[in-house]
This record gives structure tokens, sequence and C-alpha cells, in this order.
């Protein structure tokens, strides 16, 4: 992989970079592949962290499961960029590339349907893929978000670090791309609930929660708006948002009238367009 020091220094601070250094140098890279141009890691912090390098432009796109929202690249990106300079990893594409030419289709479908009963992240990413809508209800997902909160401090009611919701996020896009408007939205009210129904433990990282749910909000907005469904049902969402403004966290009451009179604006734009 072509990349030098000076690449990865423009692309962060120097106190980033600093910080990235001494990750590398302290042995905080777990685990490092390569596909291509796509190198996936972990890196150690006050936890683990995903790490997802795209480097097939030339502006590398990087993705970090850490909360860092400053200026350029993360420190765990910078470490897992400073690792490729002189250490690139095997690119194991190729490899896999050939070994799916050999492979007879039912030998892979049989493959992928084991894969597929015993993870359902992958589950989700592939109905979200191929399939028509998505299986899993709001209240579904709600009870894998609300178990997230749970997870992160188990021995009390109050959630400290940042919670990552990359994964659904990437769900919502992926139906978003294909036009599966209402099952993104399904996804999008999902979040918009569990973070506002779980706000009041939150004793920290206010900032990654607000915009994780005013991401979810407007995502769900335009979806509905976008979806092909009957005055009725759109009207259903706006309800929905009405009534938490009232009922929800204090602090994003607001955000939900805002949300819900755009939805009732466009419904009455779009009234107007029909008539």
């Amino acid at each position: 992989m072509d990349l030098t020091e000076s690449d990865v220094r423009d692309r962060c601070t120097e106190a980033v970079y600093e910080r990235g250094e001494r990750y590398l140098a302290e042995g905080r890279i777990k685990r490092r592949s390569r596909f291509g141009e796509t190198v996936t890691a972990v890196v150690s912090g006050s936890r683990d962290y995903d790490l997802t390098l795209d480097h097939s432009t030339a502006d590398i796109e990087c993705q970090c499961s850490c909360p860092y929202d400053g200026p350029g690249i993360c420190k765990h990106a910078v470490a897992v960029l400073l690792s490729l300079v002189d250490d690139p990893p095997k690119d194991e594409g190729h490899h896999v590339e050939t070994t799916l030419d050999r492979a007879e289709a039912d030998e892979l479908r049989a493959f992928l349907r084991d894969e597929l009963a015993t993870d359902p992240s992958l589950r989700d990413r592939f109905l979200a893929r191929f399939g028509e809508s998505t299986p899993r209800s709001v209240d579904d997902l709600r009870t894998d978000i609300d178990g997230r909160f749970e997870e992160t401090n188990p021995e009390y009611a109050v959630v400290f670090e940042p919670i990552d919701f990359s994964d659904l996020f990437d769900l919502a896009s992926t139906f978003r791309s294909r036009g599966a408007y209402e099952s993104a939205a399904t996804v999008y009210r999902a979040l918009i609930e569990g973070l506002d129904d779980n706000m009041e433990l939150v004793d920290g990282s206010y900032d990654h929660f607000a915009r994780a749910f005013q991401r979810a909000l407007d995502g769900y907005v335009e979806c509905v708006g976008a979806a092909e469904i009957d005055a009725d049902e759109r009207s259903d969402h706006a309800q929905f948002l009405e009534e938490r403004a009232v009922s929800g966290t204090g602090f994003l009451h607001e955000r939900f009238d805002h949300a819900a009179t755009a939805l009732r604006e466009q419904m009455e734009t779009d009234s107007s367009t029909h008539d």
C-alpha cells in the first residue's frame, strides 16, 4: 500500500498524531487484516475499537467505533495507518477471489446459510442488502438497543461511555440505497425510541448520544417522507413524533417538535401538489 508518514500527518492534528504514534509503540493494535485496499483492525484503548480503512481512493476513508469527533482522523486510525507504512498486512483478496471462483454454487449457498443461521449481525446485513423488507419490528430492534445500554455498565444504571450504533445506521443506509424507505424508517424509529427512553441513564458523552439521536430523527423524517405510504400512515408517523415531544426526554422535546412540524409541512406540500 502506497502510504507515507506524511500522508498520515496530513489527516490529523499534531496532538492526535503523537497519540497514535504512542498507541502503535505500545502495541495496542490487536488485529489487522487486508482485503484489497480495505484494512480492518481492532485497537485497544479504554476498550477495544473496530476500525475500517478504505484506501481505494486518494482520500483514505476511516471509520472507527470510538467517539472521537475532532478534526481529522482519530488516534486509533493514526496508529493503524502508521503500521501500514512499513508493514502492511498480506492482501487476502486475491486468495478469496480465487477460492470463490472454484467454489460450487450449492456449496456457497450451504455455507452462507450456515453462517446466517448463527450470526444475527450478518443476517441483518444480508436481509438489508437482498431482502424485500426488514423482518425485525421496532420492538425487536429496541430489545437490541436496550441491551446495549444495559451491557455498558451492568453494575450501575448509569452510562458513562459512548455506545456504537454504527451497525444500525449502516442497516438503515443500505435499505435507503435500495429505496426500501419503510424498512429504513423502522430502524430509525427504533433508534429514536431507544435513545429517548434511555437518555436518562446517560451521565457522560452527551454529545455522542445527542448526535446519534438527531441523525436517527433526521433519517426517520426523510424516509417517512420518501416512502410510498398513504396520508393516514404518514399522519401516524407525525403523531408519533408529536406524542414523544410531550412524553419523552425533556431536552429532546424541541427536536421532536421540529421533526413533527417538518413532516406535517411536507404532507401539506404533497397534498397541494396532488390536488
